[in-house]
């Protein structure tokens, strides 16, 4: 779905050549600059962007100073997507914790459809690290559009849902949303709302908001003012943050008119000022309008910068799949991150490595130290064995792993699952592990995760994780196999402090808990749980655990009130995320029910409540949906029968655009449909007979005397080949 937006954006840019600006600019100049980049990940929008998306490329014309074009016979398809301009940028961004909300208010126009014609428009939304649209608004010339979560099955007017998947997300990062029918040489004013994850890296929380312009969303026109404006609002909450000043909170605010906008990434990070290892608590009363009307917590325990800490010795389990859909890409990048982190183990610790299909081959049958001899050995055995074929079974590899590591001694055994597929028994998977490792103390394995795109059933392995006390994570493209492996291992090969326990807990009624176990706390990642419950919360809490020395470590953590902390939208997607493992896990009809009724009043979407565009026409005072977003808005159970079928992650990826015509035509017809230029329609002549040829390429002959080639050198490299 990526490479279509890439190659629809790069089309649509040869597109624009039939722009005409008059004297404000020059006509052999405007291309250049719009074709500098001409990667297909470059071409991926980089910041909050605006398309018109183009069927008929006849439309493509200046409103304001219409220009003689040559007439272009046929269709786009799929659509061509032209940047439009922006006339000006607000980005509000409020952190509280480790989550950041952004609130992204933009003017575009469009600048290159005559003013009789309309378009539809395309809005994408590049998002950060675990980015979740809470809602997008959009203003047209005749209409207003706002996006709504209805709960799943809840019934609605249902008599204009044929663009019912106008709304995706492409790399599990950039959202896309179509806008319908708007004038040439009108404006959409758009805002739009997400929360992302910030990041814990070398002692700070750190996010990145994806704010690089291209050059070509500049208007060409001197006159037009363009406004830029950034605010930020910390509120740090547990007053053990460096902020300006020693504060828990801190204001940054930039406005300006600006010649050119933004070509770089909104940046920003704080720093845990303790050394040690060190707590927060903050407590919070329900609203009168929460579903649920118990009190919040929501507690954290940070590593501190200390780096002489010493860590757990490493005993380490790779468990791997290799059926037949991890071929190619997957399994390389596997490789790769695999022999990395192998490489990086001191000589003391030891490591085995699991590989899977429907059968099981190890890489020994003990564990092995880590000596440069073993490890390359590993790295001849990984290339000779980790050779993607069969079908998955993941029950008998994950017990093979908890036996081999049942006696450790003083370390705290890791095993790893990585895979791209679900199988039939998962649940069956996690009751038997829950069995194994409940109350087994120090000795007890930690497990993490890692799934592959959307194939793999995250909510089994984010289930298994917490149960393990590990980490999950997940690569939804390929590209980001390798960076996000990486980042599991050291999170999880750094642990300082296991087997946390808050006295607290113990003792509260009705305790719900945000993920249902307390993770293990490493150099590289914070523990933060959060929770509900009823009665009284303690004034201070002990929190203690067991470190890497083998010594116990106890602090006092004092609660505070969650002042100007909207503490219930900031645990939310921590909340949802956690009560989908378990109806997943139990089944339950009863947190179906809650968890979509949570999404309603939180706006953040779930497996259980979708997003609906509603449109409203200037000047009518009724309400009508119009599509449904039906895509991206929850990752999903998995999918079995693409398991099954062996299916490479991404082999039936969604199409951005859907095209009736192409479903309907034969062959032939898709070789000459999509060519809305005359050079490249006579090329696809060469592919049928010679008689379909002769007459083709006579009429194309006389296409030409109204001047249709003329246009083509304008937008097809091709072309230009032959015409200079």
């Amino acid at each position: 779905m990526a490479d279509q937006l890439s190659s629809s954006i790069a089309f649509g840019l040869k597109l624009s050549r039939r722009v005409s600006y008059g004297k404000q600019a020059s006509f052999s100049s405007v291309p250049k600059a719009l074709m500098m980049e001409r990667t297909p990940e470059s071409l991926l929008p980089k910041a909050p962007m605006v398309y018109a998306e183009i069927l008929n490329p006849a439309i493509v014309d200046n409103p304001d100073i219409p220009s003689y074009q040559p007439h272009v016979y046929g269709i786009c398809e799929p659509p061509a997507l032209i940047p439009l301009h922006m006339h000006g940028i607000e980005m509000e961004v409020d952190c509280y914790l480790d989550t950041a909300f952004i609130t992204i208010s933009g003017t575009w126009r469009v600048h290159c459809v005559i003013a009789n014609k309309t378009c539809d428009c395309r809005i994408a939304i590049p998002m950060g690290e675990q980015g979740s649209i809470l809602g997008v608004k959009v203003r047209t010339t005749r209409r207003s559009f706002y996006t709504q979560l209805v709960t799943t099955g809840e019934t609605y007017d249902t008599k204009n849902m044929e663009n019912a998947k106008d709304g995706c997300l492409l790399k599990h990062q950039i959202y896309t949303l179509r806008v319908s029918q708007v004038d040439g040489g009108s404006s959409l004013h758009v805002k739009v709302r997400w929360s992302q994850k910030m990041v814990y890296e070398n002692g700070q929380f750190c996010f990145c908001v994806p704010f690089s312009f291209q050059t070509y969303v500049i208007p060409v026109e001197s006159s037009i003012t363009k406004g830029e404006k950034i605010s930020l609002n910390m509120k740090a909450g547990v007053g053990t943050h460096e902020l300006q000043h020693g504060d828990d909170e801190l204001v940054f605010s930039y406005e300006a008119e600006v010649l050119s906008f933004s070509n770089h990434d909104f940046f920003f990070s704080y720093s845990v000022c303790s050394s040690d290892i060190s707590g927060g608590l903050l407590l919070q009363a329900p609203s009168l309008h929460d579903v649920d009307q118990r009190e919040m917590f929501c507690f954290t325990l940070f590593p501190g910068s200390d780096s002489r800490r010493k860590v757990f010795r490493k005993v380490i389990i790779f468990v791997v799949d290799i059926s037949a859909s991890m071929h190619g890409g997957p399994i390389e990048s596997i490789k790769t991150a695999l022999l990395e982190a192998i490489s990086n183990l001191d000589p003391m610790d030891s490591f085995n490595i699991i590989a899977f299909n429907e059968s099981t081959a190890l890489f020994s049958l003990s564990m092995e130290r880590a000596t440069h001899e073993i490890i390359e050995k590993a790295d001849e055995w990984i290339s000779t064995n980790l050779i993607p074929k069969g079908g998955t079974n993941m029950i008998l590899p994950v017990n093979q792993a908890i036996e081999m590591v049942a006696k450790t001694g003083d370390s705290v055994p890791l095993i790893f699952l990585i895979t791209d597929g679900v199988v039939a028994d998962e649940r069956d998977i996690c009751n038997d592990v829950k069995k194994h490792l409940l109350d087994k103390g120090l000795n007890c394995p930690h497990i993490s995760t890692f799934g592959i795109c959307s194939y793999c059933n995250h909510y089994f392995l984010n289930v298994l994780a917490q149960i393990g006390r590990g980490y999950h994570d997940a690569a939804y493209d390929i590209d980001s196999i390798i960076f996000r492996m990486q980042r599991l291992f050291h999170n999880a090969f750094s642990l300082i402090l296991t087997n946390i326990k808050i006295d607290a807990l113990e003792h509260i009624d009705e305790l719900e808990l945000h993920p249902f176990r307390i993770p293990d706390l490493s150099t590289g990642c914070p523990v933060i749980v959060s929770g509900r419950y009823s009665g009284i919360f303690p004034e201070s809490v002990k929190v203690s655990g067991i470190l890497a020395d083998l010594s116990s470590f106890v602090i006092d953590v004092k609660a505070q009130k969650a002042k100007e902390i909207p503490l219930d939208k900031v645990v939310a997607r921590r909340q949802i995320d956690t009560l989908t493992c378990q109806i997943w896990l139990s089944e339950s009809k009863h947190l179906e029910e809650k968890v979509a009724k949570m999404s309603l009043q939180t706006g953040i979407p779930s497996e259980y409540a979708s997003m609906i565009l509603v449109q409203t026409d200037q000047g009518k005072q009724s309400s009508s949906p119009v599509r449904v977003q039906e895509v991206g808005m929850g990752i999903g159970f998995g999918d079995l029968t693409a398991t099954n079928k062996g299916l490479s992650p991404g082999s039936e990826e969604l199409k951005l655009h859907e095209s009736k015509l192409m479903k309907a035509a034969s062959n032939i017809q898709e070789r000459l449909v999509d060519r809305c230029c005359c050079m490249c329609f006579i090329q696809a002549c060469s592919q049928v007979n010679d008689r379909c040829t002769i007459a083709f390429t006579q009429l194309c002959t006389g296409l030409a005397y109204f001047q249709c080639l003329s246009c083509c050198c304008d937008i097809c490299d091709t072309c230009e080949q032959y015409y200079g």
